[in-house]
């Protein structure tokens, strides 16, 4: 998906209560979900057990872990908004985050923003985001977060 360009503060604030952006697909394989794991000491056998994932899991696949499906909002959002005028932006939180569906290894998935809200800030702007990362192919996303992130002019 091209990028959602903005030239400024004021045109995103336009877009308050609307889909701002749709990021690209992205795979989730074995070897994100290991890395992943190491990463955070995180080695639980549903994520990188693949055999008894196969025998023991509900699944039957190992799956990726809800927090690497929340950290891909960072990658997604990058890719999916550009916004002029501005000298950075930084993650400032979340308020509520839900995982609703599991990520099987081999799934492909993707971010929607919209954009719930915004308010003045020193310097900047700090926005409310509804976050979506969908599975390509089923109904039920599998993480759905209210994310806060700050720009600065």
């Amino acid at each position: 998906m091209p990028k959602t360009q903005f030239a400024n503060l004021d045109e995103i604030k336009a877009r308050k209560g609307q889909e701002i952006a749709l990021s690209d697909w992205l795979a989730i394989d074995q070897e994100r979900i290991n890395l992943f794991a190491e990463a955070t000491g995180d080695h639980q056998w549903i994520h990188v057990d693949v055999e008894r994932a196969k025998r023991d899991s509900p699944f039957k696949t190992p799956i990726a872990h809800g927090y690497l499906t929340l950290s891909l909002l960072a990658k997604f959002s990058q890719e999916s908004i550009g916004l002029g005028g501005v000298r950075m932006g930084i993650n400032y939180g979340l308020n509520k985050v839900r995982f609703t569906s599991p990520v099987r290894v081999g799934s492909r998935v993707r971010a929607r923003f919209s954009l719930q809200d915004w308010e003045e800030i020193a310097g900047g702007v700090q926005f409310t985001w509804t976050a979506t990362v969908e599975i390509e192919g089923q109904n039920k996303p599998a993480c759905v977060a209210e994310m806060l992130s700050r720009w600065y002019v």
